[in-house]
């Protein structure tokens, strides 16, 4: 069973304004991927390409490139760095995927599947060398510190996603917490090290990783809210993949805090205990949708896009700004 989220936002959103600005970039940012990606160790490449070459939209190194052109960064470092944002990406879901025993990832077999948890880590671990590497060839210190603490940030939010897994007690705030962390910090870094390569000054800096930082928790909501209503298609896994794996998300929390206490209990049973039968995929959106848990999940997506737009309102108009401003739509209409 799935539902139709209710929502309105623009339905013909897209990137393609932000993709058609940056694609000369982005084909750079592409050969240094496959280039560095390169091993003799063969299941290197291997597990690699798997995922990179796998149709993700390379959202986040987009970012990158296009926050250096909005600050008027005249070099090629943001190329490098770019790649560096999509090389941290790829290793947190190589990551993610062990830690989540998730089995798909965007509509294919996850690496784990294939080659083993062990084999997925020490890919990740491989990915993550190569883009500190590349970031310390281009020598801008500002930049790295900002990627390198984002790195430090991102474990912090997988350690306490662990912690908080299967946890129905979990508030708002101590989610919100934990996707500013997993999720937002990595959009926030990628929009900020494009005005740091410029030597921008601090307000256009802070301005930039508000923009990514929103944004991010925009993206993470709406993909939180599409796990139970959604379509598979969209998704690249299969809609009810957070419930199976116990996951405390959003629509979660506020289905729990909202319930009767019958409620809660089922919530306990199938998330925490695990307990879970086969009508209960059903029974957990027919109580989201008593409760407008997902209509609210997107309410707050929608404001946290919102403030992402704000963030860039003391830049000038440009195409540039106007390609950003609708990739905010776009992470918001995802479910069109």
């Amino acid at each position: 069973m799935a539902v139709v989220l209710p929502f309105e936002s623009p339905s013909s959103a897209t990137i393609e304004r932000l993709s058609a600005l940056v694609a000369p970039d982005m084909d750079r940012v592409n050969t240094a991927i496959i280039a560095r990606t390169g091993s003799e160790v063969t299941m290197i490449p291997e597990i690699a390409n798997h995922l990179i070459a796998s149709g993700g939209k390379r959202l986040r190194p987009m970012l990158t490139l296009a926050m250096a052109r909005l600050a008027g960064y005249p070099g090629d470092g943001h190329i490098n760095f770019a790649a560096a944002v999509e090389f941290m990406h790829t290793a947190t879901l190589l990551h993610d995927d062990v830690v989540d025993e998730s089995d798909m990832r965007r509509g294919k077999l996850a690496a784990r599947m294939l080659w083993g948890n062990e084999a997925s880590v020490l890919v990740g671990d491989f990915l993550l060398g190569q883009a500190f590497k590349m970031m310390v060839e281009v020598g801008n210190l500002r930049a790295l510190e900002i990627l390198s603490s984002a790195a430090a940030v991102i474990a912090e939010g997988e350690v306490m996603q662990l912690s908080a897994a299967k946890n129905t007690a979990t508030t708002e705030d101590e989610y919100l917490a934990v996707i500013r962390a997993k999720t937002a910090e990595l959009f926030a870094a990628a929009c900020e090290v494009g005005p740091a390569l410029a030597g921008s000054g601090k307000a256009e800096q802070a301005a930039c990783r508000s923009f990514g930082m929103n944004l991010g928790i925009a993206f993470q909501l709406i993909d939180d809210a599409l796990d139970y209503g959604g379509k598979s298609a969209k998704l690249g896994k299969n809609v009810g993949d957070d419930f199976r794996e116990g996951k405390i998300t959003l629509p979660v929390v506020l289905s729990f805090r909202r319930g009767t206490e019958s409620e809660r209990a089922f919530w306990n049973r199938t998330l925490s205990q695990g307990e879970i039968r086969d009508d209960d995929l059903d029974t957990a959106i027919a109580l989201m949708a008593k409760h407008r848990a997902l209509e609210d999940t997107v309410g707050r997506a929608q404001h946290y896009g919102a403030i992402a737009k704000d963030a860039l309102a003391l830049e000038p108009a440009s195409p540039i700004k106007q390609a950003l401003e609708e990739t905010v739509e776009f992470c918001i209409a995802r479910a069109h």
